[in-house]
């Protein structure tokens, strides 16, 4: 193929090798032309108002988290983060010592807001206001109490007192203990150590020895086994259900006669609810877990 460059152009644009006959491409530098310098935009002169062209002008959003998919949980984060900055030189409490507050929930977090927060995230949410709880009450700020109580739950269980346990008139203390299906009303009066379940004797109810150690633990445990006689009502669940329902009824009814056993009974087991319970079963399966035998023909 011929060029069509006339031969003096054709040499220029290209070198022989000195040790071959090959041609190398030229050499080529890459240039701004003089008439495609002015396409660029000026420089903005940021202190000149009103702007020199306001049709080119946009309108630029109030909040930083406008273009985010979550502007309002967005928001609330950096206001609350904002507040800690403000405020983070405040004489603060230790944190046994600050305020039992109880938090809305994700679920409630995300109904106020009306978006899909991530749990992660409202966690983040939820470390920055248990800081600003330890603000000293004393010291804390008008505007950030109002913040903060966006994020409490309507009803707070720490403000719900509990009924104090009395001895009625016939010298009782009443306790209730559940575990399992069963429940077990407990009653408790200074005595010579007689035990009844149901109107019978604890020997009668309970066969087997573990369950009536079991039943009777609280007692033991604390060394009132001849100082008080327990008189208790159990319904349903088997035999170990009922002898555990009754330990906690027990304990119950003995921290009300004597409250310094607490710790006693703490570290015996016998203040905590099980909240264990049989699995239920499932469709499909032979029991809650097991299921049957594969047999491939």
């Amino acid at each position: 193929m011929t060029s069509k460059l006339p031969w003096g152009a054709t040499y220029r644009l290209s070198t022989h090798c000195p040790r071959c006959l090959s041609r190398l491409p030229p050499r080529r530098t890459l240039t701004t032309p003089p008439h495609k310098l002015a396409i660029a935009a000026p420089p903005i002169d940021l202190t000149s108002l009103p702007p020199p062209n306001p049709q080119n002008a946009r309108v630029v959003p109030a909040s930083p988290s406008y273009f985010t998919g979550r502007p309002d949980s967005t928001d609330n984060y950096l206001n609350l983060l904002a507040l800690l900055r403000r405020y983070q030189t405040l004489p603060t409490v230790p944190p046994a010592q600050a305020p039992r507050v109880a938090w809305r929930t994700v679920t409630q977090y995300r109904l106020l807001v009306g978006e899909p927060v991530r749990a992660s995230k409202y966690h983040k949410i939820v470390e920055v206001l248990q800081r600003l709880n330890r603000i000293h009450p004393s010291v804390i700020p008008l505007d950030l109490s109002q913040a903060m109580e966006i994020y409490k739950r309507d009803v707070d269980p720490y403000a719900v007192k509990k009924k104090p346990a009395i001895i009625d008139e016939d010298g009782r203390a009443y306790g209730v203990g559940r575990r399992k299906s069963s429940s077990a009303k407990v009653y408790l009066v200074q005595g010579e150590g007689e035990v009844l379940v149901n109107g019978k004797s604890i020997n009668n109810v309970f066969g087997r020895i573990h369950d009536r150690e079991s039943a009777l633990w609280a007692l033991k445990a604390t060394g009132r086994m001849d100082k008080y006689n327990v008189w208790a009502l159990v319904t349903g669940g088997g035999s170990t259900g009922q002898a555990e329902a009754i330990t906690l009824g027990a304990a119950k009814a003995l921290m009300v006669f004597e409250p310094a056993l607490k710790p006693a009974l703490r570290r015996a087991g016998c203040v905590t609810r099980d909240p264990r319970r049989v699995e239920r079963k499932k469709p499909g399966h032979v029991k809650a877990r097991k299921m049957p035998a594969w047999v491939k023909r």
